[in-house]
């Protein structure tokens, strides 16, 4: 046997997926030591997850990317809900969230484009992934602080094509998908439930009866279909799922039998395609995102539906938000305890969303004679009606947060015995816990990434003040043309874009108590 390649790190990431790359992008941004591994020979070529939501392209802004994925991606400024051929009316996503953020669309990029951009942008940064380095065991040990008072319980093994890889280092990140290695080797449940029918997923060119340049959402008694637009000339990714008593004799779905079912089902037809596949859906969560020094984010924590296109953009942002929380202990300063936060944050995230992508996909799939009815004849009447009045009127601008997961919200303070009863109270807060409003023009200073104090109609002394009490930087804007932001208060934002605390305008000794409770971590 060759010698043992050993390796030392901060933080070793497993797996090279979209979330072990924007968690690598974004550590070698933050000035964190880490390593990416992955078992596979180069990055994804052909990939389920196309939708790019309105909060990952804000994290692309922030990384300095955003002019690269527009320039490779297709926009969908519309949804076009319909029934069989016939489409209700379109919903302009523009409209929606003009006020919400620079993006106010879907930006359709596929995975293995979103990978490419990533991988180019890590390089760029000094760093290249490990491929065909596999994840072959892990162990945990108590060990002593080296000279730099650093510790590496954390021992990889990898087998590589020079031999075999040995990895210590301080943290460890499972990003490595469904079938988590990470995840497996330290035990964590991966609960759920698996979907009985067979989805299918067509790269279709030459596509004819939808809708250009847009999402269609075509439903019937039977069936559903998705379809995303991803180039011009009729080139659309058209999902959908096949009952089991509809597929071939042999139990497979060809797809000579998917392409005459969606010309039948919903009037659709396409020329030819340049990928297709089937599995099954499933629906799990992990029991923990945190095990000690080890982490998972992605595909690795939970698994859903692509209904909502969510699942790929949910994981861009674990990564972020961790690389965050990474950087904030091993470059700020702060204590350990301030990584439980990623799981306090995000794993209930990543719960409301198996949550409600498997209701949502059970009650379009349901076989029951009431969810029939419904789709055949009570979704041909009530959907115009819906399409028309989604655009107008105010709870439209909601829709749009929840499904551009501009709306997350965090809790900021820890949970008391005596205020556990208030987290309704926490939960209405419209700044504290969300993402930074969006006022026109105060997202350029977030590519810093570091923390901040923000005024909007402050007296910029006065925010200068309060930021240099506490060593962070200062911003001071305008008035905040849609009044969320209060001019008699300032805002400490974290690395992430999130809001962390708010107080008065008014400096005081030390900074706000809030503000200082939150930068010790």
């Amino acid at each position: 046997m060759g010698d043992v390649t050993e390796l030392s790190t901060d933080v070793l990431i497993v797996g090279a997926g979209p979330s072990g790359l924007m968690l690598a992008v974004c550590l070698a941004r933050l000035g964190v030591d880490a390593v990416i591994v992955d078992g596979k020979s180069g990055p994804t070529r052909e990939s389920r997850a196309l939708g790019v939501q309105a909060r990952s392209m804000e994290l692309y802004d922030q990384l300095g990317l955003i002019d690269r994925v527009l320039a490779e991606s297709y926009p969908a400024r519309n949804a076009v809900p319909g029934f069989r051929d016939r489409p209700f009316g379109s919903i302009a996503l523009r409209g929606l969230g003009t006020r919400v953020t620079p993006y106010p669309e879907v930006t359709v990029l596929e995975q293995s484009r979103n990978e490419a951009i990533l991988v180019d942008a890590l390089a760029e940064l000094g760093r290249v992934v490990l491929w065909e380095h596999r994840l072959t065991s892990l162990e945990e040990a108590s060990v002593r602080a080296d000279a730099a008072g650093r510790r590496h319980p954390v021992t990889a093994t990898l087998d590589s094509p020079g031999g075999p890889v040995t990895v210590r280092a301080r943290y460890c990140v499972g990003a490595d998908g469904a079938h988590s290695i990470v995840r497996g080797l330290r035990g964590i449940p991966f609960e759920g439930v698996t979907n009985v029918h067979t989805f299918y997923v067509v790269d279709a060119h030459g596509v004819t009866g939808l809708v250009d340049d847009a999402v269609n959402i075509r439903f019937n008694a039977d069936d559903f279909l998705l379809a995303f637009p991803m180039g011009p000339g009729g080139h659309t990714r058209l999902l959908g799922i096949v009952r089991d008593r509809d597929l071939a004799a042999d139990g497979t779905l060809p797809e000579s039998l998917v392409h005459e079912r969606v010309e039948r089902g919903f009037g659709v037809r396409y020329r030819d395609s340049s990928w297709f596949t089937t599995y099954r859906l499933h629906h799990r969560l992990a029991a923990r995102f945190r095990d000690g020094p080890f982490f998972l984010a992605g595909d690795a924590a939970h698994i859903h539906s692509p209904v909502g296109a969510q699942g790929m953009n949910t994981g861009l942002q674990e990564a972020h938000n961790l690389a965050c929380a990474f950087a904030d202990v091993l470059v700020g300063g702060m204590p350990d305890e301030r990584l439980d936060r990623y799981e306090q944050e995000r794993r209930p995230v990543a719960a409301r969303l198996v949550g409600t992508t498997d209701r949502a996909f059970a009650t379009i799939t349901s076989d029951s004679r009431w969810a029939r009815f419904m789709r055949g004849r009570v979704v041909p009447v009530i959907g115009p009606i819906v399409a028309r009045l989604v655009s107008r009127v105010v709870g439209g601008e909601r829709v749009f947060g929840y499904i551009s997961q501009t709306r997350i919200h965090y809790r900021m303070t820890r949970p008391s015995g005596r205020d556990r009863g208030r987290r309704r109270d926490h939960r209405r807060d419209a700044v504290v816990g969300r993402r930074l409003p969006w006022t026109g023009g105060n997202y350029d200073v977030l590519r810093s990434m570091t923390w901040q104090v923000h005024g909007y109609g402050v007296l910029p002394a006065e925010v200068e003040r309060i930021a240099s009490e506490l060593g962070v930087e200062a911003h001071a804007f305008g008035r905040d043309p849609n009044r969320r932001l209060r001019p008699d208060r300032v805002y400490l934002v974290r690395r992430d874009g999130f809001v962390a605390a708010e107080a008065s305008a008014h400096a005081v000794p030390g900074g706000p108590r809030a503000f200082r409770e939150q930068l010790a971590g």
